[in-house]
């Protein structure tokens, strides 16, 4: 009786041979190499950005201060200072959300790495006693890659981040920018200095606050699959 084609059984797929030590490491090199580049270039790229706020930031307030002298800081210079710290305080927001993407994204990239070193370690554990940098793909494995000897304060990591530095030049121009517009409103002048540093200090809070949390969203739905050992 012949088969009916509905009735044949499926066979299994073929077993795929198993890859050699020797051509996984090389694919886990390349893959390195790889994420080793793109963090390079996110790099150079965010600082180049941060180089160019600061270009743009400092010869506009230079041409602020020339036309206040040429005008006799008259009502057009009120008008045309309050423009130009505007514009300042829109790119330093630009460069800051780019800033904190990069910050994200280079998180991305020492974890990834991480993990490549953890399968090093898996095709030969003795390679681990030579490794300074992590090789577990967590919270802790990405600390220890930052900064090899371990020790440093998590504070002293942020504040000294690219992410704060835009955070408190982007404080300062809307302070700048926010006294400005109170005092050309003719509000006293103690006054305005008050509603800027309250501006100042609510934008800074805000920022880092923002930050903060996403930071902290990345371990709380990220899973590791080499953790760090206890």
């Amino acid at each position: 009786m012949s088969e009916e084609p509905g009735d044949a059984t499926p066979e299994p797929p073929a077993a795929q041979p198993a890859v050699s030590p020797g051509i996984r490491a090389q694919f886990l090199a390349t893959e390195h190499w790889s994420l080793l580049a793109s963090r390079s270039t996110t790099q150079s790229e965010v600082l180049t950005r941060i180089s160019m706020f600061l270009t743009f930031t400092s010869a506009s307030l230079l041409s602020v201060a020339l036309v206040g002298q040429a005008t006799q800081f008259s009502e057009a210079f009120r008008a045309f200072a309050l423009t130009i710290l505007s514009i300042d305080v829109v790119v330093g927001l630009l460069t800051q959300i780019r800033v904190m993407s990069v910050g994200m994204e280079d998180l991305m990239y020492v974890v990834a790495m991480n993990r490549l070193r953890a399968a090093y370690v898996d095709l030969d554990p003795g390679m681990a006693r030579y490794l300074m940098a992590g090789y577990s793909d967590d919270e802790e494995g990405a600390k220890r890659t930052y900064y090899f000897f371990g020790g440093r304060r998590d504070f002293s990591q942020v504040a000294g981040s690219s992410m704060v530095f835009m955070v408190t030049a982007n404080s300062a121009l809307i302070a700048l920018l926010v006294g400005s517009a109170m005092v050309a409103a003719g509000l006293p002048v103690p006054l305005g200095v008050a509603v800027a540093v309250a501006a100042a200090l609510t934008f800074f809070g805000i920022s880092m606050a923002r930050g903060g949390r996403r930071y902290f969203a990345v371990w709380k739905n990220y899973k590791a699959i080499f953790p760090t050992e206890v």
